[in-house]
């Protein structure tokens, strides 16, 4: 049997929007591509209606976070999803507190990854729990080192956003404490996990209980483990 030639089509122009770093309009797809505008602009409906690709600004397109959920699940196929696993149960052994791993979902941090020490104090927030972009560590953190598409995004959308003077003293520290306002009783540290170009991908926090929360203890063994994230990302 043949394969679709349609189907090519559509894969060819998505791979084409993974490789731009932001939105792009059907002008320069087309022009890349060597197709014309009329053409492009109904693949790019269908990938619309499909749930792969959103309208962002007049007439400019980008891929939707439907590609990293493909993308997690090729990576724990692969065996990726388990090393990054043993990355987050090592920083627990280390230090004994909840770790997890947070990305952006649309304008909310929402939780991919978490493993929680034995024996202690659970945080009741699960896999795919989202939480507060102006008041978590992890939120703070994917606003402070944001690339400016999705930082103007995020300002778009209405969401509480950290203040300006939070953000700046994250990238000053390289890492950010939650406001201790969202859970009574409980705080977290985050620090940016980045990918080979250096952008911000997603957040690594360790939370504990108020009582004894020390930032600047978990930040040594949050970014060695951010490090080894990175690594495993590069395929190294």
């Amino acid at each position: 049997m043949k394969p679709l030639a349609s189907a090519l089509k559509v894969l060819a122009l998505l791979d084409r929007l993974a490789a731009r770093k932001g939105s792009v309009g059907p002008a320069e797809l087309a022009a890349e591509l060597g197709e014309s505008r009329a053409t492009v602009y109904q693949r790019l409906l269908t990938l619309v209606v499909a749930g792969w690709v959103e309208s962002v600004e007049e007439g400019r397109y980008r891929l939707t976070l439907r590609a990293a959920r493909v993308a997690r699940a090729a990576a724990e196929q692969a065996g990726i999803g388990d090393r990054a696993m043993q990355v987050l149960e090592a920083l627990v052994a280390e230090t004994s507190a909840t770790a997890s791993l947070t990305v952006l979902e649309g304008s909310e941090p929402c939780i991919v990854q978490r493993v929680e020490p034995a024996g202690v104090l659970r945080i009741e927030m699960r896999v795919g729990a989202t939480m507060s972009l102006g008041h978590s560590a992890s939120g703070r953190v994917l606003v402070a080192f944001a690339d400016p598409a999705t930082l103007r995004r995020l300002k778009l959308s209405g969401a509480e956003l950290p203040s300006e003077e939070i953000c700046a003293e994250a990238r000053r520290t390289g890492y950010a404490v939650s406001s201790g306002l969202s859970i009574v009783g409980i705080r977290a540290v985050a620090v940016p996990v980045r990918d080979a170009d250096g952008r911000c991908i997603a957040a690594l926090s360790l939370v504990g209980p108020a009582a004894d929360f020390d930032a600047a203890r978990w930040v040594a063994p949050l970014q060695g483990a951010a490090k080894r994230l990175t690594a495993m990302l590069e395929g190294q």
